[in-house]
């Protein structure tokens, strides 16, 4: 709390008590544009002008706007330019843990851990940090495996499907064969879905086809040799680890919405994770990637980076790989991922290309790049296969879809939308 540029600025506590609403509804307030929302110095709290805040309580509830849904949730927030899981950095996790850790966090975090300073954005219960609040302490609780058999099904499963098939298809057929041979999907309490989340992402990653051999037995040793036919050397296995990580949950996302709807039906955790992927291939969320591997495609040199940017600009298209609906001013996951690559591979020709796009972006004053422009120059650096972006989005994110899964089961009541009806006059009957 205190002043800037004249204004008054009080913490989201003091912001709802004033109101007498909620933390969620005040986020509702600022998406919908009825309340202004600044970051503290170490954004890590949001911050909101007290004036408003007056004016607003003494006006009333805003009306005449659109229904918005409001979920109250303790697995992600959203700070400036990043996620925190359960209080902690998202972008902190991806240098010091592992994918699998980080998972386990987002599903059984340790209640009684201390809790970390509110980053911005509401949380619910005790989100406690790693014990001490040390990132760090996160450990990795060994190899992750599939039933033999139910692994066996699910690449069998395949052997009709295209060979060019992109990894987010057959991710979606395997999605359903696994949960078809797991006869213990329907159980819903917190460690049965852990236990699940377990068995699934290594079916998904063990069921793709195997290119190479992986350097050990973790998840992100397991997928690079399924996207990518080279060793991995350890530079870019450590993007690729954090890139899991990064990506592992975003608060409420189109997918994560659609998987939080559909595990409030008590869909089981397999048909929860369906229903992810089925929203995550679109061009506007997950399928960003491919977008942006294909334009890094075109740019197979430095100076052709203006004219491709160039042509999209004229046909009044997207540039995918650039701008996000919450981070205005950039995506500190794709900033920590570029950082990352340059450090695996300084000097590549492939990063060279992405600077020329982002340097014509920046020029033209465009948005500014997101993490799915980094996942495409990942997957261009390694020489993975086409479409590994999604891939790597889709494997991280299940373990996000399962932790707001077990928040659903737990609340069980069922999330019935409202709209608002803009058709002909109703006529009685």
């Amino acid at each position: 709390m205190g002043r800037v540029a004249g204004v008054e600025w009080i913490d989201a506590a003091t912001a709802a008590e004033r109101l007498g609403v909620k933390p969620a509804t005040l986020y509702a307030y600022v998406s919908r544009g009825v309340l202004a929302r600044r970051h503290s110095d170490d954004g890590r709290r949001s911050l909101f002008p007290a004036e408003e805040i007056e004016r607003l309580a003494r006006r009333g509830r805003p009306r005449n706007q659109p229904p918005e849904l409001v979920i109250e949730s303790g697995v992600t927030a959203l700070g400036a330019d990043r996620p925190y899981y359960r209080g902690v950095d998202a972008l902190e996790l991806a240098r010091t843990s592992d994918f699998e850790a980080v998972a386990e966090w987002l599903w059984t975090a340790d209640p009684g851990a201390p809790r970390n300073a509110d980053p911005g954005a509401p949380r619910n219960g005790d989100l406690g940090a790693p014990r001490n609040g040390d990132p760090g302490a996160l450990r990795n609780p060994g190899p992750w495996r599939c039933e033999a058999e139910a692994l066996r099904v699910a690449v069998d499963a395949q052997r009709g499907l295209p060979d060019d098939l992109m990894p987010l298809d057959r991710l979606q057929v395997i999605t359903t064969v696994l949960g078809a041979s797991d006869s213990l999907r329907y159980q819903l309490d917190p460690d049965s879905v852990a236990a699940t989340g377990r068995r699934m992402i290594a079916g998904l990653v063990d069921a793709l086809p195997k290119l190479g051999e992986p350097r050990g037995e973790s998840i992100t040793e397991r997928l690079w040799s399924r996207l990518c036919p080279h060793p991995a050397p350890p530079g870019l296995l450590a993007a690729l680890r954090a890139a899991l990580v990064l990506l592992a949950d975003h608060e409420l996302a189109a997918s994560t919405l659609a998987a939080r709807v559909a595990a409030s039906a008590k869909a089981d955790p397999y048909a929860v994770v369906l229903t992810g992927l089925g929203v995550l291939g679109g061009p506007l969320h997950g399928g960003a990637s491919y977008g942006a591997e294909r334009l890094l495609a075109e740019v197979t040199e430095p100076g052709q980076a203006p004219r491709a940017i160039a042509e999209r600009v004229r046909r009044g298209e997207r540039i995918p790989g650039f701008g996000h609906s919450i981070y205005k001013n950039g995506d500190g996951r794709g900033g920590l991922l570029l950082d990352l690559l340059e450090e695996a591979a300084p000097g590549h020709e492939r990063i060279a290309a992405g600077k020329a796009v982002l340097g014509e972006m920046r020029r033209r004053r465009l948005p500014e790049r997101n993490i799915d422009f980094a996942l495409a120059i990942l997957a261009a650096v390694g020489g993975m296969v086409r479409g590994a972006g999604e891939a790597i989005f889709a494997v991280a994110r299940t373990a996000g879809w399962l932790a707001h899964a077990m928040e659903e089961y737990e609340r069980g009541t069922l999330l019935r939308l409202r709209a608002s009806y803009t058709g002909p006059p109703v006529r009685g009957t």
